[in-house]
């Protein structure tokens, strides 16, 4: 860990920081991430597990990890559990074995009605969520909603309602369990022109996780197209890259206790992309270290 060390509630302590590990690369992601001196893995699944057998995957993962000290901070399965029942039971497969595992958190999406909006999936999400987080309540395990938009918008959603600050209000109204929360990253509400520190502040008691994802908005091209009709205009960044104050939300996370980690979500950025994305992820890793002081 890097020597710079907070003081809270009288104890010294850091923020852990992580790197998300792909399903289909996962073995080969996780010795990347033991090599670099991570401290966390997310395993990361898009759509499906493919077939994953955790119970097999497990043993693999300790003799990687040996005596690092890399601790898995989540699985993530970014699917659509309103419309699949074969994704939604994978869902419910990651809550059950994410004790054994070594963590108590599950990161996915809210699920979406193609084409339809916030509104009219918003009893399904009430069905089908109410009765995850039951069984997560059983299993002493926390979901938590990543905020990606997945290319929808409030009128026209593709697989994921919760991505915006409404849309969580009506989420937690209609799920209200302590167990249900939010994944947050502060590059999706970059990308939507929301302003992340207030928001953050707003809803830290929801947070349980946060992914370390950035963006840089081009605000010329926001000017002159806006940013619904065809310009492109933002960027998604490796932390440290993008347009987010992440010595204010480190700052924020340790005034309210957080005790998760901070997982760097890669595979994203324009410039540390093929060749260079473990070299984007290092530098991520070294900037968010750096920023632990207060």
């Amino acid at each position: 860990m890097s020597s710079i060390e907070n003081l809270h509630h009288g104890k010294k302590y850091q923020i852990k920081i992580g790197t998300c590990i792909r399903g289909a690369h996962l073995l080969d992601d996780l010795r990347n991430a033991v090599s670099m001196g991570f401290d966390t893995v997310e395993l990361y699944y898009n759509d499906t597990l493919s077939g994953a057998d955790f119970d097999m995957l497990a043993p693999k993962m300790r003799e990687i990890i040996g005596d690092s000290g890399v601790e898995i901070s989540g699985i993530g399965l970014y699917c659509n559990p309103l419309i699949n029942e074969s994704t939604r039971q994978e869902l419910v497969y990651c809550i059950k074995k994410a004790r054994d595992l070594g963590t108590d958190f599950v990161g996915t999406f809210a699920g979406a009605i193609p084409g339809k909006s916030v509104d009219d999936a918003m009893p399904a999400f009430k069905k089908c969520f109410s009765e995850l987080t039951a069984i997560a309540e059983a299993y002493g395990v926390r979901i938590g909603i990543e905020n990606a938009p997945m290319y929808g918008h409030w009128y026209s959603a593709t697989s994921n309602i919760g991505f915006c600050p409404r849309a969580w209000e009506m989420i937690f109204e209609e799920v209200p369990s302590e167990h249900l929360g939010l994944e947050w990253e502060p590059s999706h509400q970059v990308q939507q022109l929301i302003e992340p520190i207030a928001q953050l502040k707003a809803y830290l008691p929801k947070v349980f996780h946060v992914h370390g994802k950035d963006a840089s908005v081009d605000w010329n091209a926001v000017r002159t197209y806006g940013i619904w009709f065809g310009s492109h205009y933002c960027d998604h960044r490796f932390p440290g890259m993008g347009d987010t104050d992440w010595q204010e939300i480190i700052k924020l996370l340790y005034e309210a206790d957080y005790q998760g980690d901070i997982t760097i979500e890669g595979y994203h950025d324009p410039v540390y992309c093929s060749d260079r994305e473990l070299e984007g992820q290092k530098l991520a890793l070294e900037y968010l270290r750096g920023n632990q002081s207060r």
